[in-house]
């Protein structure tokens, strides 16, 4: 054994004591005990942790601050001493400081369960409840079964629930304020409808396809759909080769309007998507965005612009449509995911299909082919691969799922808004 660890077997031990020695009332032992580890090791993280907090349950928050503080020099990259700087911060009132640990703790551990706890509590405090009931949520979703046993832990469970669930009911209550008054008919007509909000607002389980953000009951399950459905298509396919033409001048000049098409904040649970976040591997060239036209790149694009106009896309207002050449480089792979909602099909139009480019949704893989749409829902698990040594490009389209009737697109359209407007801040 070297002298490292017979180091750090006597500081473990020392400190395990000092705790033992501190729960049970004997302070002054629990602090010699932690000087004999300070001694042994003045410039311990880890010593510095416990001192700190120990310093804090005994009321002494400027103290464990400036521990902390020497410990964070000591190692920066520590998820725990941040979350321990911002208990002490917010134990002295500084909701600067302890948004900043806080933070920082999160950005080195997403998924740091105490610290989504401190992040929902702290965002309560700054009457923020919409952001909060999102950080209870994830705090929910990330606490370890070995922890859900401890009262305490319980008791902030239930607190997450109770946050959630008075958020969901004054979300119901402000969509309810924004959907349309529907004239009189057949409940059964609306069915699908109300059963879509129950979902999105948690009171029904969803468990096939599997949308990110809303699911539409009563939808077929369908991976790939009947393209025969789809008759517009043939104008797309028929203009393959202009569509593809534009496509490569914009690739020659106006290269920089590719953005990466994944571009989530730092300090997101990134899971699948860490190696493509903001990396221009997956490429996008939009031309429409969140329901609006990108002009500058419509305007380098007239005939598939065109195309675009007499198309029967997904309209929500601030949302949908969106079209872009979708550009996947070599040997890159885009992971197994899911869309948004079932309430909307995807439509790829391929342009550019070097050999050895496929895609997979659900149970069934296709490989592409230059000028052979094809419409799929996303909510189903999907993915793509490009094996080959040259870029695979695609024009993307959303489009109405043609099983929504008239009057449920109008419902979905009025009740996305709404939840945006209810989440915007």
């Amino acid at each position: 054994m070297s002298d490292l660890d017979t180091e750090r077997g006597l500081i473990g031990r020392l400190i395990g004591a000092a705790d033992k020695a501190f729960a049970s009332g004997q302070r002054t032992e629990a602090a010699n005990l932690l000087a004999q580890a300070r001694a042994a090791a003045p410039k311990s993280p880890q010593v510095l942790n416990a001192q700190a907090l120990h310093a804090l349950q005994s009321g002494e928050a400027a103290n464990a601050r400036a521990l902390l503080s020497e410990a964070l020099g000591e190692d920066p990259n520590s998820p725990l001493t941040w979350f321990h700087l911002a208990l002490a911060c917010r134990a002295q009132g500084d909701a600067a400081a302890e948004s900043v640990a806080v933070e920082r703790s999160l950005a080195l551990d997403p998924r740091f369960y105490l610290a989504l706890l401190h992040k929902a509590t702290f965002l309560e405090r700054q009457r923020k409840p919409k952001q909060a009931a999102q950080f209870y949520a994830a705090f929910l979703h990330c606490v370890p079964p070995s922890a859900q046993q401890l009262p305490a832990l319980q008791q902030a469970m239930q607190r997450a629930r109770d946050a959630i669930a008075a958020n969901n009911a004054a979300l119901e209550a402000f969509i309810q304020s924004r959907i349309p008054t529907q004239p009189a008919q057949d409940p059964a007509l609306l069915g699908r409808f109300e059963h879509c909000l129950d979902i999105y607002l948690g009171r029904r389980q969803v468990f096939t396809p599997q949308p990110t953000f809303m699911h539409f009951p009563h939808l077929p399950a369908i991976e790939f759909y009947d393209r025969r459905d789809f008759p517009w298509l043939d104008e797309f396919e028929a203009n393959t080769n202009a569509i593809r033409s534009e496509l490569i001048r914009v690739l020659s000049d106006d290269a920089r309007g590719i953005v990466p098409y994944v571009d989530y904040p730092s300090g997101a649970p990134l899971d699948q998507w860490k190696d493509l976040n903001r990396s221009r591997r997956w490429g996008a060239y939009y031309l429409l965005k969140e329901g609006a036209g990108v002009e500058a790149h419509l305007a380098r694009c007239l005939k598939t612009a065109a195309l675009l106009a007499a198309a029967p896309l997904a309209d929500v207002p601030g949302q949908a449509p969106t079209a872009f050449f979708s550009l996947l480089d070599p040997h890159t792979h885009i992971p197994a995911h899911t869309g948004v909602t079932n309430t909307r099909l995807v439509v790829h139009v391929p342009l550019i299909v070097p050999p050895g480019c496929r895609f997979r949704v659900g149970a069934e893989t296709r490989e592409w082919q230059a000028g052979k749409a094809w419409v799929f829902d996303d909510t189903i698990e999907h993915e793509a691969w490009n094996d080959s040594d040259e870029p695979r490009a695609i024009l993307l389209i959303d489009t109405w799922n043609p099983f929504l009737t008239p009057v449920e697109r109008s419902l979905v359209s009025a009740a996305t808004v709404a939840i945006a407007e209810f989440n915007r801040e």
